[in-house]
């Protein structure tokens, strides 16, 4: 069963961020809330819980994860960031986005796409989020929950406590927010090439096009 910790959604309690980071480091695995989704997510650097997450949500190893960051500085620890990209990303963070870039050796090969050698990072608009990260000292793996809540498909019914239900036996950990789920999904942006292309509209996609990134060809 799952330990639960209550987080206020602006200032989160500093010793409950210290328990659950240390539990994170230890290997737990976490459902969280960000600024568009619940999601499941561990240390970047366990690979023990990466490799959890990848068969709770039955994710190939060919795919990449995202993960979350703090700053544009902490991106560029993990990925290398054009000019162009640079502009972008810094009017769109913190916020809904995914940002796809080329990895650095920083990102661990389970978490990559390795073909592409690229990977997906957020710095999400999430007290919650970005106090974890800082806590931590690490990112932390950041992928969509309401997948794996029957009729979850990130638009759908599913409330709050289904879905704590559900992933109760699944995860080691639950931080609840106590402000009401969302259920919209990041834009991604790919960035590995020479012009910004948002490949998924979610949250905000209407503001990356505003900054100069275009919409994948349908």
């Amino acid at each position: 069963m799952a330990t639960v910790y209550r987080l206020h959604p602006d200032n989160p309690q500093g010793r409950k961020l210290q328990a659950i980071t240390e539990a994170l480091r230890q290997g737990a695995v976490a459902l969280y809330p960000t600024d568009t989704v619940y999601a499941i997510g561990c240390d970047l650097n366990h690979k023990g819980a990466v490799e959890r997450v990848r068969q709770l949500k039955q994710v190939a190893n060919d795919k990449p994860l995202t993960f979350l960051c703090d700053s544009l500085s902490n991106i560029a620890d993990y990925a290398l960031v054009s000019d162009s990209a640079y502009r972008i990303i810094r009017r769109l963070i913190p916020g809904p986005f995914t940002f796809v870039l080329p990895a650095t050796k920083q990102v661990p090969r389970l978490v990559m796409n390795p073909k592409r050698r690229t990977t997906g990072i957020r710095v999400p608009d999430s007290p919650i989020c970005l106090a974890l990260v800082q806590t931590l000292r690490n990112p932390v793996i950041s992928t969509s929950a309401l997948t794996l809540v029957p009729e979850g498909n990130g638009k759908g019914p599913v409330q709050k406590m289904e879905v704590f239900d559900h992933l109760e036996k699944l995860v080691d950990l639950i931080i609840d927010d106590d402000l009401p789920l969302v259920y919209e999904v990041s834009t991604i942006l790919d960035m590995s090439q020479d012009e910004p292309v948002v490949v998924r509209q979610g949250q905000g996609w209407e503001m990356a096009v505003d900054w100069g990134a275009t919409l994948a060809e349908a």
